[in-house]
């Protein structure tokens, strides 16, 4: 990235603290913040936060040194834990605990630094060019070159260059930003390489690969699911020729990141990374379900944009992640793929038929 020096005046002003709200975002309401926290917290509730934190500092030990031992003990305790969010001030750790991606850092001791010093990637005009477009509105990456955006521009950089056949995708910003918030730029590469290259779960680099395949397959998977958890919506959007590409896309790309207020994102994002994709099928079902009613009586020019846009109250994490909990997915989730190779095996085959 360009480092010439940058004037102060160029940078321009910082919002104040009171401009901003608990996650560094500029508060777009002063009156009314949507950080997911009432203004005022009560004694009881700080002192309910502060025993959650002690029982997750003892269940993860110093720098997370008991954790693989509580999760072979009480998985439910842990996958119970982390379903009613993991406590701020501790989730750049847990994240790293949970993704295999702090193993991957260990094992790979100054290979980050390689990858940003001696390597040159050809997606470098393209990183820069959209690192202003991610999280635009806080602070951290809001001053041009500034700290935020250098080190976006640097772990970007870096796994294009790491994994070439991916590179750099518009929308692996907005997960390499989360991350950025919680973690070190060394910490936040390896994430995104536990993550793409499947450490803990299945590798979800297809969704940043040409001709984005893996996000075909998950709107196909998603499609079906709607028609069959929610009849009579998928009904509705066959009749408006409504289908996921036109509303669900960014929901995968970015595990909901960009299209999600941040304290609901967050709490995805903590389910995510311990349970895998799978949660972001449930919250979309959930998402559909809440609004079900509404959506139903809604013509196409208007349902889109309502899929786009969804209502406060359906944001609300302590009510859309219960719900979402209810939806089982994965045996059905496992058909519909292979129905899906199917489909395009025997596509290919018809393809390859007609060029001979």
């Amino acid at each position: 990235m360009d480092k010439k020096n940058i004037d102060d005046h160029e940078l321009g002003p910082l919002p104040s603290p009171k401009q901003l709200d608990r996650f560094g975002f500029v508060k777009h309401d002063l009156n009314n913040s949507p950080d997911g926290i009432s203004k005022g917290r009560s004694a009881h509730e700080f002192q309910r936060e502060e025993r959650k934190i002690r029982k997750w500092r003892k269940m993860i030990g110093v720098g997370g040194s008991d954790w693989k031992h509580y999760v072979r003990r009480k998985p439910h305790v842990v996958q119970r834990r982390i379903r009613k969010g993991i406590p701020d001030c501790l989730r750049g750790l847990v994240w790293q605990l949970i993704s295999g991606s702090r193993d991957l850092l260990l094992m790979n001791p100054g290979v980050y630094q390689q990858l940003l010093i001696y390597e040159t990637s050809a997606s470098e005009g393209d990183i820069i060019r959209d690192i202003s477009r991610t999280f635009p509105s806080h602070v951290f990456f809001q001053q041009i070159h500034g700290p935020g955006q250098r080190s976006l521009y640097n772990v970007l950089k870096a796994y294009s260059v790491y994994d070439r056949d991916v590179g750099y995708v518009q929308g692996m910003g907005f997960v390499a930003g989360l991350l950025l918030l919680y973690m070190s730029e060394e910490d936040a590469f390896w994430l995104l390489v536990a993550l793409l290259k499947g450490a803990v779960h299945a590798p979800i680099e297809g969704l940043y690969q040409v001709g984005l395949p893996l996000v075909q397959q998950y709107l196909f998977q998603f499609d079906h699911l709607v028609s069959e958890h929610l009849p009579k919506l998928g009904e509705h959007y066959s009749q408006e020729m409504v289908n996921p590409s036109m509303y669900a896309s960014q929901w995968f790309i970015t595990v909901f990141s960009n299209s999600f207020p941040f304290h609901l994102a967050l709490r995805i994002w903590d389910v995510f990374l311990y349970e895998g994709v799978k949660v972001v099928f449930k919250v979309g079902l959930a998402l559909l379900k809440y609004c079900h009613d509404d959506l139903v009586k809604l013509p196409f020019e208007k349902l889109i944009p309502a899929l786009k846009n969804f209502p406060e109250d359906a944001m609300d994490p302590d009510t859309l992640l219960p719900m979402a909990y209810t939806f089982k997915v994965s045996k059905r989730l496992e058909e519909l793929k292979q129905e899906y190779d199917k489909q395009n095996e025997s596509q290919i085959s018809d393809d390859q038929k007609q060029l001979q």
